[in-house]
C-alpha cells in the first residue's frame, strides 16, 4: 500500500474541501429556499444552523479521520468495531449519489455545448425552457427507454473528467482545486456585476436581503435550513473522512473548518445575488423555484433569452453560467469518488487507483440508467431517498456513534490540536454532536416521513409505486444492509489469510 497520500499544503485541503462543499446546491437550491422563505429569514435561519449543527459536525469528521488515518468505513469502527455499519452506509449511499450527480454533471455539460441556440431564441421564454427537453427527450415519468447520443457522449465526458481529477488521489486532487475552486466565484461575480446593473435588479436584492419575520412562524423555513446546511457541507458522505484522513498533524482543523463552511455559505449567497437580480432584471422574480434542476435547466433558461435584445450576447451570458456550473459540479463528484474509493481502499487494503478506477467503471454504467428518456424520473426517486432519508439517518447514527460510544473529548482535543486563537468550546462541540445535530436531524427525518405518508399517502412525484419501491425503499435498505454484508465477505476472506488493520485513536497531548 506504500504511505498514505497527504496534501501537499494547509490551503490545498481548504480548497478541496470547499471545492466538495460547494456544487449544484449552492448556486440551485439556496437561492430558490431563499425565495421561498422570506430572503433575509432564510438566510438567518441558515447562518443559525450552520453554527449550531454544521461546523460541529464538519470539525468532527476531519478530526476523526485525521486522527485514525483512514476513510469512514475504518473510522467508524475504530470508534467500536460494531459502529463499521455505519461507515458502510455512508459509503455506499455516497455511491449512490454520484451514480445520478454524474448524470446531472452531463446535463450541465450539455446544456453549456449547446448554449450557442439561445441566440436564436431572443425573447422567445418557451422555446428558452423547452430546451433541456428538447436535448435529452425525457419524458419525466417512468417511461421511455432509448438514449439520446448526444446526451451519452457528455455522460462519457463526465465521467472522464471525474476520473482525471481523481487518478492519483491527494495528489491530482491538489493540483485540480487550484483552478475549480475559484473558477466558478469569478464566473459568478461575472454574473452578479450583469445582474446587478440591470433594471428591476434593486428589486430582487431586496426580496433576497430584506427579511420577513412572519415567515419565522412558518416550520418548513427551519426543516429547509437545517436540511440545506446538512447537504451543502457535504458530512456524512465519507468525503470529509477521506479528505480529513490526508491531513497532516500540523492542521488547524478548528480554524479550516470555520474558513470551510463560511466559504461554502459564502458562495451560496453570492450565487443567490446572480439569481435574484437576473430574475429581477427579467422581471421572472415569481419564476424562482426551489426545484434545483427546474431552476437550472427550464427557468433560468429564460431568463437568458429575456436580458437583451442581443441574441449572441444572451448566448455568452447562457455559456458563463453553465461553464460556472460545470466547475460547481466537478470538485462535488469527484469528492464524491474519492471519498467510497478511500473507504474501500483503507478497508481492503487495495490500491487506491485501482478502486477509483472499478468506482468510475461501475457507477458509470449504473449512470446510463439515468439518461434514458425516463432517467429524470428515476433520479428524482433515487435522490429524494438518498437525501431525505438515507442520508439524514447515517447523520443521526454517526451523532450517536462519536457522541455516546465515544469520547468527545479525544475529539475535541484532536480539532483544537494546532490552535490558539480560535478553539472550539467544549460545551458547543458536545451540545452540537450530543444533543442538538441529533435531535434536529431526527426531527427533520421524522417530518419528511410525516410529509410522505400523511401529506402525499405514502407516493412521492406520482410516480407508479412499484417504481419508487425499486428506486426508493429497496435501495435504502441495501445502503444499510451493506455493512452487514460486507461483513459475511470478510469473514470468508480471513479464512484465506486476509486481516483487518488494528484503527486505534493516537492521543497526542
Amino acid at each position: 500500500m506504500g504511505e498514505r497520500a497527504k496534501w501537499s499544503s494547509r490551503f490545498t485541503f481548504i480548497l478541496a474541501a470547499i471545492g466538495s462543499a460547494v456544487g449544484l446546491g449552492n448556486a440551485w437550491r439556496f437561492p430558490g429556499l431563499a425565495a421561498k422563505h422570506g430572503g433575509g429569514t432564510f438566510l438567518f435561519v441558515y447562518l443559525l444552523a450552520m453554527l449550531v449543527m454544521g461546523i460541529p459536525l464538519l470539525m468532527m469528521e476531519i478530526a476523526l479521520a485525521r486522527n485514525f488515518r483512514k476513510g469512514a468505513i475504518e473510522s467508524m469502527r475504530g470508534i467500536k468495531k460494531g459502529l463499521e455499519p455505519v461507515g458502510w452506509a455512508a459509503t455506499s449511499n455516497a455511491f449512490v449519489i454520484v451514480c445520478y450527480y454524474a448524470v446531472v454533471f452531463a446535463w450541465v455539460i450539455l446544456m453549456f455545448v449547446f448554449s450557442w441556440k439561445f441566440a436564436g431564441m431572443t425573447g422567445d421564454s418557451a422555446k428558452a425552457s423547452g430546451l433541456f427537453f428538447e436535448l435529452t427527450k425525457t419524458t419525466g415519468a417512468i417511461k421511455g427507454t432509448s438514449i439520446p447520443g448526444v446526451v451519452f457522449v457528455c455522460l462519457l465526458a463526465a465521467w472522464a473528467l471525474i476520473f482525471y481529477c481523481i487518478r492519483n488521489g491527494a495528489n491530482s486532487v491538489g493540483k485540480v482545486v487550484k483552478y475549480t475552486v475559484f473558477a466558478p466565484v469569478i464566473l459568478l461575480l461575472i454574473m452578479a456585476i450583469k445582474g446587478c446593473t440591470m433594471p428591476g435588479a434593486g428589486e430582487g436584492l431586496a426580496m433576497l436581503f430584506v427579511p420577513k419575520l412572519s415567515a419565522l412562524n412558518d416550520p418548513t423555513l427551519w426543516v429547509d435550513a437545517i436540511g440545506q446546511v446538512f447537504y451543502s457541507l457535504s458530512i456524512m458522505m465519507a468525503i470529509m473522512f477521506a479528505y480529513g484522513s490526508y491531513l497532516g498533524d500540523d492542521a488547524n482543523i478548528a480554524i479550516d473548518a470555520v474558513i470551510i463552511a463560511f466559504s461554502d455559505m459564502a458562495v451560496s449567497v453570492l450565487s443567490a445575488i446572480v439569481m435574484f437580480s437576473t430574475m429581477g432584471g427579467t422581471g421572472m422574480l415569481g419564476n424562482i423555484t426551489a426545484s434545483g434542476i427546474g431552476t437550472a435547466f427550464i427557468v433560468y433558461p429564460q431568463a437568458i433569452v429575456n436580458l437583451t435584445s442581443i441574441g449572441w450576447f444572451n448566448a455568452v451570458f447562457g455559456a458563463i453560467f453553465y461553464l460556472m456550473l460545470i466547475t460547481l459540479a466537478i470538485d462535488s463528484a469527484f469528492s464524491i469518488v474519492e471519498g467510497v474509493s478511500a473507504a474501500l481502499a483503507d478497508k481492503f487494503h487495495l490500491k487506491p487507483k485501482t478502486v477509483t478506477i472499478s468506482i468510475c467503471a461501475i457507477a458509470g454504467i449504473i449512470s446510463v440508467l439515468f439518461v434514458t428518456e425516463a432517467g429524470l424520473a428515476w433520479l428524482d426517486i433515487v435522490d429524494n431517498w438518498a437525501n431525505n432519508y438515507n442520508l439524514i439517518i447515517i447523520g443521526v447514527l454517526e451523532c450517536i456513534a462519536v457522541g455516546w460510544c465515544f469520547s468527545l473529548r479525544k475529539v475535541l482535543s484532536e480539532i483544537n490540536l494546532n490552535t490558539k486563537k480560535f478553539r472550539m468550546p467544549y460545551f458547543w462541540f458536545v451540545s452540537s454532536v450530543k444533543f442538538i445535530a441529533p435531535l434536529l436531524l431526527s426531527a427533520l427525518f421524522v417530518w419528511n416521513i410525516y410529509s410522505l405518508f400523511h401529506d402525499n399517502a405514502g407516493s412521492y412525484g406520482g410516480y407508479p409505486i412499484w417504481a419508487q419501491i425499486v428506486a426508493g425503499w429497496v435501495v435504502t435498505v441495501l445502503v444499510f444492509a451493506s455493512g452487514f454484508i460486507a461483513k459475511i465477505f470478510v469473514n470468508r476472506m480471513k479464512k484465506n489469510g486476509y486481516t483487518e488493520d488494528e484503527v486505534v485513536w493516537s492521543d497526542k497531548n
